[in-house]
């Protein structure tokens, strides 16, 4: 009986020395990685910026296939966030700052754990280099695990280094997987919608289209509406000499409303005409190459286009709808004179470009 008592004096002794041991060791840190990802700059801020794709990219869901995450109806840009549940505790990351394709802030909400961090984006040879750090404190429950395992500065370099090679795997493949191809003329119906405009850098557009499409779909929500049709882009001029781009983000209506007036949003009409029709299937930064497709198409088939009417794209499957950009459906349609709509001209087969990766070339039938 004397033993078993020792025993246990023993063992509460030494659960107190390492209890002692774990709390006096450091619970902060303070961390960076980078890697460089052989893809515009834009491009990767554009896919980091929206917390959707962070469930793809980030690695603790390796560790924790329980992991269930939670998207509010802002994912993009300023005070855009995500939740997640796991067995290791539940949590939230909230973006506090954004520069345009430059960097972001955020701060991390982990249990009874708080950090912040960032990432910034940097042209460099051959791509982009993502450096990200964080920096903050630790509870005992995460010293004692990272006790064993390198210590809580080792533990956040290697789940750095992880994401973000996941990130640099993802982001080439997902960007470099595309296609264009010409439908033929089509008949855009009539109709009422809703846009907000914005002006910007031509560079900077479709970092400013995504959370905007993001508050328009949020808008038919929240009023119980329901889009008749597909959200789509208005193109109403470009500032060549300024290099700005002003678009319209819209939302199809199934009938006219009013709105007040000091509303940042507006009604419009959209008048019916005739467009070459031409679909993207992939990243939107292959926009250019899909318009240079199509007009490509006009001039060797002699189609005259109606240079009164602005360009649209309508976003059949976007970033709302599915998460993979390789999978994200845009319908590019250029205004002709009108004409009896038709499909896949027996003239001119469609045009398909299928690059190889990072190295996109058109390939004409």
């Amino acid at each position: 009986m004397r033993i078993v008592k020792y025993i246990f004096l023993l063992l509460l002794l030494a659960i107190i020395g390492a209890s002692v041991y774990i709390a006096t060791q450091k619970g902060d840190f303070e961390i960076e990685r980078s890697t460089v990802i052989k893809v515009p700059k834009e491009i990767v801020f554009n896919y980091v910026n929206d917390y959707r794709n962070w469930e793809e990219w980030g690695s603790w869901k390796e560790d924790d296939k329980s992991m269930q995450f939670t998207y509010p109806d802002n994912t993009v840009g300023l005070d855009g966030s995500y939740s997640w549940k796991g067995s290791n505790g539940d949590g939230e990351m909230k973006t506090t700052f954004v520069k345009q394709n430059d960097s972001i802030a955020q701060k991390v909400v982990s249990g009874d754990n708080q950090y912040t961090s960032f990432i910034t984006f940097k042209d460099t040879v051959g791509g982009t280099k993502v450096t990200w750090g964080s920096k903050g404190t630790v509870d005992f429950m995460s010293k004692f695990h990272a006790t064993f395992n390198g210590g809580i500065k080792k533990m956040m370099e290697i789940m750095h280094e992880r994401s973000l090679n996941n990130l640099n795997q993802i982001i080439t493949k997902e960007i470099s997987t595309y296609n264009v191809e010409v439908n033929g003329i089509v008949q855009k119906q009539p109709s009422f919608y809703i846009k907000q405009t914005a002006t910007t850098k031509l560079k900077d557009m479709q970092s400013r289209v995504n959370p905007m499409l993001q508050k328009m779909i949020t808008f038919f929500k929240n009023n119980a509406m329901k889009m008749n049709g597909k959200p789509f882009i208005i193109y109403e001029s470009v500032d060549a000499q300024a290099g700005t781009i002003t678009f319209s983000v819209c939302g199809p209506l199934m009938e006219e409303i009013f709105l007040a007036p000091e509303s940042d949003i507006s009604v419009g009409k959209l008048e019916g005409f005739s467009a070459l029709k031409t679909t993207l299937r992939g990243d939107y930064s292959h926009r250019d190459e899909a318009i240079a497709t199509a007009k490509d198409h006009i001039a060797k088939n002699n189609i005259p286009q109606n240079t009164a009417l602005k360009y649209i794209d309508v976003y059949v499957q976007n970033a709302s709808d599915v998460k993979s950009p390789s999978k994200w459906v845009t319908e590019l349609l250029i205004p002709v004179q009108s004409q009896t709509p038709t499909a896949n001209p027996a003239t001119t087969p469609p045009t398909v470009v299928t690059p190889p990766v990072l190295a996109p070339e058109v390939i004409t039938d």
